[in-house]
C-alpha cells in the first residue's frame, strides 16, 4: 500500500452496527475500514496499515474472559508502532481511558459521541502522523538534505540548499543566530561538504578562552615564548591545515587579535607567539556569533575591515520558535536517540505534551529541546511522555466554542500542509486526505491564497 493511501486510511474498530454506520458515513472523506472485533481489527491492520485507528475500548471478552480492547490495542501497537490508536470509553470509564494511554493509544474519547469534538481529535492524530512520517523520511532520505539537519522549515530548508552551493567554494562564511540554533552543526555540514571534508574541522569558542591566552591557542608558540611554553607548540589555524576552522562567537574576540585574523585572511601566513617566521595556512574559515556584528561596527567594537572579510556570505539561522513543524520532528527526533541511549521504549508523546512542545517558546532553542526530551525519557513512567516528564506546563486548552476550534484547526492544517509541500496543491491536497476541488473550496472558505 502506497504511504499516500495509508495517509487516508481509518481503522474503525466498533461493535455496535450503528455506531458503525453513523462513523462511516460522517468520515466519508477517509478511506474508513470497519472491524468488529480483535480478530478483524489485527486482519485490517495487517492488510491496510491504517494511519489512525478509532477503537472501541469496551469490545466484549472472548470465551475465556480476556479484556478484548486492551489486548487490540497492545496487538495493534506491537503490528504498527506509528499508527495513532483513538479509543472509545464509557463516561465514567476515565480510569480505564488513562490506562489505554499508558499502553499506547494516542488519545481517548468518552461516549456518548459527539462528532464535531471527535473531528478535532481525528484532524489532530492525522497532522501527528503525517509530522512523524516527514520526520522518518527525512531521516531515510539521502543527500536531500544536509549531514545532522532535520527540518521541515521553509526557510532552514532554503539554508541548507544555500549552503549546498557554497561548501565546495572557500567563501569566507559567517553563520547569526541565537544561541543553540545549531550554528557549528551548520559549520560541520558545510565542511562535509567542501573539498575539505577529509581534513580536520577544527573549532574554537571565543568567548571561552581567556583573553590572554587566546593569541597562543589561536596562532601556537614557540619555545621559551612566555613562562610555561617548555616546547614548540601548534595553534588552532596549523592544526586546521588543508581543513577548516571554525570560530564559535567570533563577536567575543579581542580587538587585537581581530587585526591579526584579518592578516591571515589577506595574507594566509600567520607567526607563532614568540617567533618571526610567516608559517603559510590552508585553512577555511567559517565564524559564528549570535550578537549583531554590524551594531559592533558602528560602536566601534567590532572592525568594520574584518565585518566585510568574514562576511563574504553571512546566514542567517532563524530561532526554533519560528520553525514550521521542527519542534514536533526534533522532538521525535531526540526521543527516538535518547530510547537508544537509555535503553527505553516510549512511544511517543501525550496530547498535552504534544500541544507544551509547540507553544513554549524555547528560549534556549534545540540545546534546550534536547536537554528537555533527555529528561523526560528518563523521568517517564508509561509509554508516553507527558508534559510534566518535560517540565513544561500543558498546552492551552481548547476552547469550547467547537465550531470555532475546528474552523481554526482546518485552517491552521491546511497552512501546515501547504507549507510542508512548498505550496504544491496536489501534495496538500494528498496529505490532507481531501480531493483538489475541496482543497480549493476550503482555502477559498478560509481566505488561504495559493502562492
Amino acid at each position: 500500500m502506497s504511504e499516500e493511501q495509508k495517509e487516508n486510511t481509518l481503522l474503525i474498530v466498533e461493535d455496535d452496527p450503528g455506531l458503525q454506520s453513523q462513523l462511516r458515513w460522517h468520515f466519508d472523506q477517509y478511506n474508513v475500514v470497519l472491524a468488529g472485533n480483535r480478530q478483524e481489527a489485527v486482519a485490517a491492520v495487517r492488510l491496510h496499515e491504517p494511519a489512525v485507528v478509532m477503537q472501541d475500548l469496551g469490545l466484549p471478552p472472548d470465551d475465556e474472559g480476556v479484556e478484548e480492547g486492551f489486548l487490540c490495542i497492545q496487538e495493534i501497537s506491537k503490528l504498527s508502532p506509528t499508527s495513532k490508536i483513538i479509543v472509545f470509553t464509557g463516561n465514567a470509564d476515565y480510569e480505564n481511558a488513562v490506562r489505554a494511554v499508558a499502553m499506547g493509544a494516542y488519545d481517548f474519547y468518552q461516549k456518548p459521541v459527539n462528532t464535531d469534538a471527535l473531528d478535532l481529535i481525528l484532524e489532530r492524530a492525522y497532522q501527528m502522523y503525517a509530522l512523524e512520517q516527514k520526520n522518518r523520511d527525512l531521516q531515510d532520505q539521502t543527500g536531500s538534505y544536509l549531514e545532522g539537519i532535520i527540518t521541515a522549515d521553509p526557510v532552514m530548508q532554503k539554508i541548507c540548499r544555500t549552503l549546498e552551493k557554497i561548501g565546495p567554494s572557500d567563501v569566507s562564511c559567517t553563520l547569526l543566530g541565537e544561541s543553540g540554533t545549531g550554528k557549528e552543526v551548520l559549520a560541520r555540514a558545510l565542511h562535509k561538504l567542501s573539498p575539505r571534508k577529509d581534513n580536520r574541522f577544527i573549532a574554537i569558542n571565543c568567548a571561552a578562552v581567556p583573553e590572554n591566552l587566546m593569541e597562543s591557542e589561536l596562532f601556537g608558540y614557540e619555545k621559551g615564548a612566555f613562562t610555561g611554553a617548555a616546547k614548540r607548540t601548534l595553534g588552532k589555524f596549523e592544526n586546521a591545515d588543508q581543513g577548516t576552522l571554525f570560530l564559535d562567537e567570533i563577536g567575543d574576540m579581542p580587538l587585537g587579535l581581530q587585526a591579526k585574523l584579518l592578516r591571515f585572511l589577506q595574507e594566509r601566513v600567520i607567526e607563532r607567539v614568540g617567533g618571526r617566521e610567516e608559517i603559510p595556512v590552508d585553512a577555511r574559515i567559517v565564524c559564528a556569533t549570535n550578537k549583531d556584528l554590524k551594531t559592533m561596527v558602528q560602536d566601534g567594537t567590532f572592525r568594520e575591515d574584518l565585518y566585510y572579510r568574514i562576511c563574504e556570505m553571512d546566514i542567517h539561522i532563524p530561532p526554533l520558535r519560528e520553525r514550521q513543524g521542527d519542534k514536533t520532528l526534533l522532538s521525535r527526533f531526540f526521543l527516538n536517540k535518547f530510547n537508544e541511549q537509555q535503553k527505553r521504549n516510549i512511544n511517543g508523546f501525550s496530547p498535552e505534551a504534544s500541544s507544551a512542545i509547540e507553544s513554549y517558546g524555547w528560549p534556549g532553542n534545540i540545546r534546550e529541546l534536547e536537554n528537555k526530551i533527555k529528561r523526560a525519557v528518563v523521568m517517564c513512567d508509561d509509554k508516553h511522555i507527558t508534559s510534566e516528564d518535560i517540565g513544561l506546563d500543558a498546552g492551552d486548552e481548547l476552547s469550547l466554542n467547537l465550531r470555532q476550534v475546528r474552523h481554526e484547526a482546518e485552517k491552521a492544517a491546511i497552512g501546515h500542509a501547504l507549507t510542508l509541500t512548498e505550496q504544491n496543491i496536489s501534495a496538500t491536497a494528498k496529505l490532507l486526505g481531501v480531493t483538489r476541488p475541496t482543497l480549493y473550496d476550503l482555502m477559498k472558505k478560509y481566505n488561504i491564497q495559493d502562492s
